[in-house]
């Protein structure tokens, strides 16, 4: 674990430019210049063209699927928004760009009831969010940050963005979600961590819920 950046470093953004005025974090988060590239295992090389998101299970009426012509092709927004790490540090003012998760959802609807969400992306990592953040009005599927595309490290070709919850819950190299009825523990819920994971509750572990 690094230890805590100066001032001066801190103050600037991730590709050197001064970052606004330094705001609270939330609770034992400590301020970070760049967003570290976090993952478990190798970083996938996806094939653009041959990429695709599902949005499945407890879902109403049929499955969609959409390759990245007809995902590119749904509205678009900004979101500037800190990125908090499980892991104690937070990097603000970034600024994603991508497709509101509203608009996913609107697609393919849950059935009534089906209030959780199970995110999963490449090597079989998943999320585990309830349907309520998913629909939060900041949360979005990326494609790019700071204007730029994802790198592969970042999650290239679309991450999953919620601002107000801890990066684990948001995958990055996206590929299916599906709706249930019931809370699945993903990836990193199953090792111990909490199924909400609220930033500024400081929701780390399951011991918490």
């Amino acid at each position: 674990m690094t230890s805590a950046p100066g001032r001066g470093e801190a103050d600037r953004g991730r590709h050197g430019r001064a970052l606004a005025e330094p705001r609270t974090l939330p609770p034992h988060q400590r301020r970070s210049s760049t967003l570290r590239p976090v993952h478990y295992g190798r970083v996938p090389r996806i094939d653009r063209a041959r990429w695709s998101l599902t949005i499945g299970g407890a879902v109403t009426g049929e499955p969609v699927r959409l390759d990245w012509e007809e995902f590119s092709s749904l509205p678009l927004m900004d979101v500037r928004a800190d990125h908090h790490c499980v892991a104690k540090y937070s990097t603000q003012d970034l600024v994603w760009s991508g497709v509101p998760a509203r608009e996913v959802v609107r697609l393919a609807p849950p059935e009534p009831g089906a209030e959780h969400v199970l995110v999963s992306a490449a090597y079989g990592y998943s999320s585990s969010v309830r349907l309520e953040d998913l629909l939060s009005p900041r949360a979005l599927f990326a494609t790019h940050l700071d204007g730029e595309p994802l790198t592969p490290e970042h999650g290239w070709p679309v991450r999953l963005v919620l601002p107000h919850l801890y990066g684990f819950k948001g995958p990055k190299w996206v590929a299916e979600v599906d709706y249930c009825h019931e809370p699945q523990r993903g990836f990193w819920e199953s090792r111990g961590y909490h199924l909400v994971g609220d930033v500024w509750r400081e929701e780390r572990y399951a011991y918490q819920e």
